[in-house]
């Protein structure tokens, strides 16, 4: 797998992936898989960062996580694998297409009876969950436009000392290149102070792949 740190020299990105705990076979399989679709290969998160959040979630041993965008399934895995024994993981998409994918993955991976997937705006799904704080973890890694929904719908469900990890904070530089301003930047600018302004929640802005927010609640 090809490193994807946007901060590092690609020498050091590549030493960076090749000490962390190595992805098992089917998630190379996967990684593979992925790399082959294109531009689209970008929405996957890279190998250190999979082992990251899989060391992560194992600490906190989460009942019940949260992903918001899947994709083909490489971070549900990662993070299915380290639920608690009787815990359970909801993804929320859009597309039926990449998530077809993330099916066959799960249950070769034989994680699929811990996965509940549902194909509807995130904002919709995370809205129908009850109001009391049920999350134990929190993935959010969507369209950016829509994070501070995601985020201001997670954090109150969120139990004290739980965890939620946000991707693409840094968005390759350009969150401070006064230069960009499409609606996908400036999303993330305002996201990032929002996040910076929430007494809610301690947290850490990471330059792990393309910026990484790791935040717990208080």
């Amino acid at each position: 797998m090809s490193p994807k740190s946007e901060f590092l020299p690609a020498a050091l990105g590549a030493y960076v992936e090749a000490h962390a705990t190595p992805a098992d076979g089917l998630l190379r399989e996967l990684a593979e898989y992925n790399a082959g679709l294109g531009r689209v290969s970008s929405m996957q998160i890279s190998a250190s960062q999979g082992a990251f959040m899989t060391l992560l979630a194992r600490v906190v041993a989460p009942r019940f996580a949260v992903e918001v965008g899947t994709f083909t399934g490489y971070s549900s895995i990662c993070v299915a694998r380290a639920l608690a024994p009787d815990g359970r993981l909801l993804c929320c998409d859009v597309s039926e297409e990449w998530t077809a994918i993330a099916r066959k993955y799960w249950e070769r991976a034989a994680v699929a009876d811990r996965i509940e997937l549902r194909l509807a705006p995130a904002a919709e799904t995370l809205r129908a969950l009850p109001t009391d704080p049920v999350i134990d973890w929190a993935f959010i890694d969507a369209d950016k436009t829509g994070y501070r929904t995601y985020w201001d719908e997670i954090v109150p469900r969120l139990r004290p000392g739980g965890l939620v990890l946000v991707d693409n904070v840094l968005w390759s530089g350009k969150v401070v290149d006064e230069t960009v301003d499409d609606a996908d930047t400036v999303a993330l600018r305002e996201f990032n102070d929002h996040v910076l302004a929430d007494e809610r929640v301690e947290h850490v802005l990471l330059p792990v792949a393309d910026g990484l927010t790791v935040a717990r609640k208080r």
